[in-house]
């Protein structure tokens, strides 16, 4: 059943109906897959799938909650594949610094169980009916373990290649594609990158690939028929930053037509900032929300209009998202947030 309500009915909706899941088990290895009912941004509360077995390895995001009031984060719920946790990259807002606070090996990447990974990965291609797309990068970057024994493209990339319902969406600020290039997978991969200006990535993204060679990464994948999406986040009010980020999207479109752009400006959670090592970011940061805290409403709003316009009119490119915006900047935008088509989403 498919309800499409206001907010607040469908809330009062949604809480009668919280108990109704739909679980179903197979009998090669006694694995359960859980759906149960959601509401969707355009208010539509449907079956929607949660969590296969114990959600250790692939489960639902939903720490956002339905957003109703001005202030209110937008994010759509969207599939996490939890295979690995942690990056070699070091960049100085990374939220891995405070999700991982109290590991005694903090971000360091580490795999989880590989027979675990592969029994729940097959039996969520087999059992869920309903295409899909499961989001690899969330707690790692997607490509953390590439050149190596426990590589995606090695333990996860060929069991997407057994199916063509379900798509895996890498997402990476890695150079590391020549096992995903030379894989043929480009009907079932989706790979993004995470860019931003040259000089935000030079003062900040230590340790990884200049936004340039992440560029010139995608073009290779894309000049093979892979799809590309690129993030340009967080984006960083620094001076001159207009030319900046002019110069970025310049770079991206003189070699990638990216499927969609999904933009977010500079934020940090609480946890993030204590364990940053470098906090010279912090200063940005003058506004509160309930999903840490923000460049000023006024200046966030700047730089995302003044970007989104250049997308429109020197590329004529429309297919934009917000990431982790309040309701009130999307409306000011004038775009619709419950159309939205962002980075983890089909």
């Amino acid at each position: 059943m498919t309800l499409v309500m206001d907010s607040n009915c469908a809330i009062k909706e949604l809480s009668k109906q919280k108990t109704n899941k739909i679980r179903y088990r197979t009998s090669r290895d006694n694995l359960s897959i859980e759906f149960k009912n959601m509401m969707r941004l355009n208010g539509e509360i449907n079956p929607t799938f949660s969590n296969m077995a114990d959600g250790s390895i692939i489960t639902i995001f939903d720490k956002t909650p339905f957003p109703i009031n001005k202030n209110d984060v937008v994010c759509p719920h969207f599939v996490e594949l939890k295979w690995a946790n942690g990056c070699n990259f070091d960049c100085a807002w990374c939220y891995l610094n405070g999700t991982f606070r109290f590991r005694s090996i903090g971000k360091k990447p580490y795999i989880k169980d590989g027979e675990k990974i592969i029994n729940h990965v097959k039996n969520y291609l087999d059992q869920n009916e309903l295409p899909s797309i499961l989001n690899s990068g969330e707690l790692s970057d997607s490509l953390v373990f590439e050149n190596t024994k426990n590589a995606l493209s090695r333990i996860i990339l060929p069991l997407f290649k057994s199916q063509n319902k379900h798509k895996l969406l890498i997402v990476t600020k890695s150079t590391a594609i020549n096992d995903i290039l030379s894989s043929n997978s480009q009907n079932i991969c989706i790979i993004s990158f995470s860019v931003n200006s040259f000089e935000v990535a030079k003062r900040w993204e230590h340790g990884s690939p200049s936004p340039r060679e992440r560029i010139d990464a995608a073009k290779k994948l894309y000049d093979l028929g892979y799809t590309i999406r690129m993030r340009i986040d967080p984006v960083v009010p620094i001076e001159n930053w207009e030319k900046e980020y002019c110069n970025l999207i310049d770079y991206m479109f003189e070699r990638v037509i990216p499927e969609r752009i999904t933009i977010g400006s500079l934020r940090g959670l609480q946890s993030t900032i204590n364990n940053s090592k470098d906090n010279s970011w912090v200063e940005y940061l003058d506004d509160g929300s309930n999903w840490g805290k923000k460049i000023s409403f006024n200046k966030r709003y700047a730089m995302y209009k003044y970007i989104i316009e250049y997308l429109n009119g020197a590329y004529h490119y429309y297919n934009i998202g917000l990431c982790k915006e309040t309701v009130e900047m999307w409306d000011k935008l004038g775009m619709n947030y419950k159309n939205i088509k962002c980075n983890c989403m089909l």
